[in-house]
């Protein structure tokens, strides 16, 4: 299979022992490109500088809604500076999460929207977070005039809502972002989306190093793992894992911009 993990935090602190090994297994197991996912400002800064060692590694910067609290006037221009990047391919993750809920709504809700307008200057797509939020994350969405114009907008990342959901962040021009709780929580309204919105605005995803598949379950998530995810979904879809994977690898490389098959 070939395989894009569209989303993982490989710079996190997790893989400092055995980063080198974990990044050979994932391309052992067909994973030819990895977005590595920003969380705050120095998060971003280390997934940019990671870039720079491993060829087959990109990165997304911005702040997490867990951390929209420590945003301050200087966050924003570093973050557009790390954005220059030539291996930065998107803005994120940003977004709602009001399962947690570690930094107050009102907090998370305007940096949500100052964040969609920062990327809107960077013609990046962004990526987004959306816990127990999804009213007010689809309401701000669709409000959001901004974005890439091509129709690859951005990423619903580790996508929890129902179809109906699904199909309007489609319609806005966004991509629906699968992670490995699809192979131990099948739930009626994700079996849906994977199988009725259109294979062309799929993609997979570990989110490692946590979410961790079957059969790794309880052990820390690695980017290789991302070809569980592809066989699932494959399985729910009634198509064969190279084609699901070979799917969402090209959907990576349109919202991305990046080489996957050159």
């Amino acid at each position: 299979m070939v395989l894009v993990d569209t989303h993982c935090h490989i710079e996190m602190k997790a893989y400092n022992r055995d980063r080198p090994a974990v990044m050979k297994r994932a391309r052992e197991s067909g994973v030819r490109k990895l977005v590595t996912v920003g969380i705050d400002l120095e998060d971003s800064r280390r997934a940019v500088a990671l870039t720079a060692e491993y060829e087959d590694l990109y990165a997304a910067v911005g702040v997490h809604p867990h951390d929209a609290k420590s945003i301050d006037g200087k966050t924003y221009d570093a973050l557009k500076l790390l954005a220059g990047n030539e291996k930065v391919v998107a803005y994120g993750e940003i977004g709602l999460d009001f399962f947690r809920n570690l930094s107050p709504k009102a907090v998370q809700l305007r940096r949500f929207r100052e964040q969609l307008d920062l990327a809107d200057g960077l013609t990046l797509p962004v990526v987004i977070h959306d816990r127990e939020a999804h009213g007010e994350t689809l309401g701000i969405l669709k409000n959001w005039k901004g974005g890439r114009t091509d129709g690859n907008r951005g990423i619903i990342h580790c996508f929890s809502g129902d179809y109906a959901m699904a199909a309007a962040c489609v319609d806005l021009g966004f991509f629906i972002s699968i992670p490995g709780t699809i192979t131990f929580k099948e739930t009626a309204e994700i079996r849906k989306v994977i199988r009725e919105i259109p294979l062309d605005r799929l993609l997979v995803e570990t989110d490692a190093p946590f979410l961790t598949p079957k059969p790794h379950r309880g052990a820390r998530n690695e980017p290789a793992y991302v070809a569980y995810t592809a066989i699932k979904m494959a399985e729910i879809r009634g198509v064969s894992p190279d084609e699901m994977a070979g799917a969402t690898s090209r959907n990576a490389e349109k919202v991305f911009r990046i080489p996957v098959f050159s």
